[in-house]
């Protein structure tokens, strides 16, 4: 019979000395992860989120003007702010102190003022939208993200809604928060 004993490899290797090292890298996993754990629990980004502007060039409104749109652009303005606060993953400014300002401003044209209102909130994001109208028939909504520091496009959603009902705007404000601004990265494809 041979004897195998020389040769096997045991199970338990005796640990060297200094086995301080192992208890330390530990602590310091323990500590990295702590950390990492208290990004996750960070405050949601700081959004404003102005009221929606309106672009009507239809021939109804020419004549008519737009009051109908008009009390439609805040619903969606407000929808919009209370599903993003809804969500958690904004903490939503009141705009307020400088709704006056952005209301006598076109903040779409306006050469950044829409950034310095949102800067003077302390918001880090800010939100901007326009509802273009054709006609009753043709109406498009839009969503601009910016970075208030940079001033970067961080994303701009658009979408078309057919027909001029309270039910078609909210229903299209609806699909754009939840398809493109709650999507993962705001719904960029990555």
């Amino acid at each position: 019979m041979t004897d195998l004993s020389g040769h096997a490899t045991p199970h338990f290797v005796v640990a060297a000395r200094g086995g301080g090292i192992t208890i330390m890298r530990a602590l310091i996993c323990f500590i990295a992860l702590l950390l990492m754990g208290s990004a996750a629990f960070a405050d949601p980004p700081k959004l404003a989120v102005f009221d929606f502007e309106l672009i009507d060039t239809s021939l109804p409104g020419e004549f008519y003007g737009s009051k109908p749109e008009e009390a439609r652009l805040q619903r969606i303005s407000e929808q919009l702010r209370k599903e993003l606060a809804d969500s958690g993953k904004f903490q939503v400014l009141d705009i307020a102190p400088v709704r006056d300002a952005a209301r006598h401003a076109n903040l779409q044209a306006c050469g950044g003022c829409d950034l310095k209102l949102a800067g003077q909130l302390g918001a880090e994001l800010e939100i901007t939208g326009m509802v273009q109208k054709v006609s009753n028939l043709i109406i498009n909504l839009n969503v601009y993200l910016r970075d208030v520091k940079t001033g970067n496009m961080i994303t701009a959603a658009s979408a078309d809604m057919r027909g001029n009902t309270d039910e078609s705007w909210t229903r299209t404000m609806s699909y754009l928060i939840r398809n493109r601004l709650l999507a993962p990265n705001y719904g960029k494809p990555e």
